[in-house]
């Protein structure tokens, strides 16, 4: 009896929810041949020699051991330049997305609605096709911004073939388009804040700069924070930029641009694997820390 009830349980089970899970199988499908399996894949190549021909062999932590090895420049070089991008683009990203969003918010402001559709196009162009402008743009020969420079007087820069100046195309590549994208995201937080707040404010004598302070910028904490754990996972995975935009060596290169390197150059898929596996954990540790500091921030206000 016991077995014939179950029998009827699990009968009655997929009746009623055959219809919803055969709607979501297509994405686990998905999930499981194009993400979970290389990803596990992955994770094997990394502890093998492998060039995508030959038969895989087994070599342990070698691939890590090389990796992180103190005379590899090319990856501390990398991981040092990605570290930089982090923090330079998130500081520069939010600053200024927090900026525009404000501008765009401004009651007095006439034609706001075609603005915030300019400020959205960049967002929305191929990312390799406005690297290959800025390209041209920052060319030490006959790039615009080395004349705009001599214009003023002063010296062309070698953007791209310089190893001090080769970061700053890529930086500011990469917040030209994350900032309206960014702008838009707190724009949709500052037209949530209660109007009544600003006006008991102002009854009090507070003035905008105070207003900001005590008003918009904490109610604006958790999408701030939406922004900052973005544009740490969009920073450590950058790669278009820095590739197009190519300095000398390894002195603009990012952890993803070495990775696709050894992946697709010199054909060594294991240490790419490591490489992958790495970037990974850094970027895991630093949202995590990134969470701390911000359930800690909530706990102290």
């Amino acid at each position: 009896m016991q077995h014939r009830a179950k029998r009827g349980r699990t009968a009655q089970f997929l009746h009623r929810y055959k219809t919803p899970y055969l709607f979501i199988l297509p994405f686990f499908l998905i999930f499981f041949v194009f993400q979970l399996y290389p990803m596990i894949q992955s994770l094997i190549y990394s502890f093998q020699e492998y060039d995508g021909l030959s038969a895989a062999q087994y070599v342990g932590l070698k691939n890590y051991r090389d990796l992180f090895h103190a005379d590899n420049y090319a990856f501390w070089d990398s991981l040092k330049n990605t570290a930089i991008y982090w923090v330079v683009c998130s500081v520069l990203v939010i600053v200024l997305s927090v900026l525009m969003a404000m501008l765009l918010n401004y009651k007095h402001l006439r034609g706001t609605g075609a603005f915030k559709t300019l400020t959205f196009l960049p967002y929305v162009c191929a990312s390799v096709a406005v690297a290959l402008v800025f390209k041209m743009l920052f060319d030490t020969n006959s790039g615009l911004v080395n004349e705009f420079l001599q214009l003023l007087g002063a010296q062309p820069v070698d953007w791209l073939t310089s190893s001090r100046w080769s970061r700053v195309p890529v930086i500011i590549l990469f917040c030209w388009r994350s900032i309206p994208w960014f702008s838009v995201i707190v724009l949709s937080g500052l037209l949530s804040i209660p109007g009544d707040y600003y006006e008991a404010a102002i009854v009090d004598g507070a003035n905008f700069v105070q207003q900001f302070f005590r008003i918009t910028l904490p109610l604006l904490g958790n999408i701030l924070f939406f922004c900052f754990i973005t544009v740490t996972c969009d920073t450590w995975k950058m790669f278009n930029e820095s590739y197009v935009l190519k300095g000398p060596a390894y002195s603009n290169a990012t952890l993803f641009q070495l990775m696709y390197e050894h992946a697709f150059t010199t054909f060594r898929l294991g240490y790419a694997s490591a490489i992958g596996y790495v970037l990974a954990v850094i970027t895991i540790l630093v949202s995590i820390i990134q969470f701390y500091v911000r359930r800690t921030q909530e706990q102290l206000l």
